[in-house]
């Protein structure tokens, strides 16, 4: 697997009333991209704002409800961290995409539709039997400018920096 270089500030969107919106219980329960369901412990990461909006207009895609419909109390909130600098497997570049079996295309197959959560998730169970410290990947949300990053929880838990309420992330220009 090749790796990339990641660290500094990312943003993880979470529902206000989470006590630790950091906590990588709920991936593991549930699964998500990179790991199946009842696997293991992931925090999934934005790069930028700009992701992190991309990726609450992707969980209202069909809905009627629109950003604007939203009550700021129940609304995503935006939750700042540091992460540690490390290496985490590359599915950012066009090499580290097909050595990982993905199209040089990911997150879109060569037909245009959207790489399925079944084989990201192979390749999520291979890196964390590997003891890699997650993934950094291009986002799958429509118009995401930046990438992702699938934080591995192996011992030391993320820590909050800051909480921001919808309305003054969301809708900033800048954060």
């Amino acid at each position: 697997m090749r790796r990339v270089g990641r660290g500094g500030r990312y943003f993880r969107v979470a529902d206000p009333s989470w006590a630790d919106p950091l906590d990588g219980s709920y991936a593991g329960n549930a699964g998500g991209r990179w790991n199946p369901p009842g696997s293991f412990l992931i925090v999934y990461l934005n790069a930028t704002r700009g992701v992190a909006k991309a990726n609450v207009d992707r969980l209202l895609v069909g809905s009627p409800i629109n950003p604007e419909d939203l009550d700021p109390a129940e609304a995503p909130e935006l939750v700042v961290t540091n992460i540690p600098s490390n290496t985490y497997v590359d599915a950012v570049t066009e090499e580290g995409c097909v050595e990982l079996g993905l199209p040089a295309t990911y997150p879109r197959d060569t037909d245009g539709n959207i790489v399925p959560h079944s084989t990201c998730q192979q390749i999520g169970q291979e890196a964390w039997d590997s003891d890699e410290a997650g993934i950094a990947c291009r986002s799958a949300a429509p118009g995401a400018d930046s990438e992702e990053l699938a934080w591995f929880f192996r011992t030391e838990a993320l820590q909050v920096d800051t909480r921001v309420s919808f309305d003054d992330w969301y809708w900033a220009a800048d954060v």
